[in-house]
């Protein structure tokens, strides 16, 4: 790495970066439906478990499903914020 490159990494326009993945992953969508989101997160399990094959560990299953049970129970207050108008 030179310092060149890693200050213009930095200095991007990240706000452009985005907007180019938004209007990326809309496009998938509109020609693959959810098959395109599908296929990137299989390519991104693969990716991972040839990092990792030991992935995902107990702890990390654990943690996962902690985060979303309080995901869950976060929606459902708000479900009931609305319902009970």
């Amino acid at each position: 790495m030179n310092r060149r490159d890693v200050e213009a990494f930095v200095h991007r326009d990240w706000a452009a970066v985005q907007d180019s993945k938004s209007a990326y992953w809309a496009d998938q969508f509109r020609r693959h439906g959810w098959g395109a989101a599908w296929r990137a997160a299989d390519a991104l399990w693969v990716d991972v478990r040839l990092a990792q094959p030991e992935y995902p560990s107990a702890a990390d299953r654990e943690r996962d499903l902690a985060h979303h049970l309080t995901l869950r129970a976060r929606l459902d207050r708000a479900a009931s914020a609305f319902t009970s108008r």
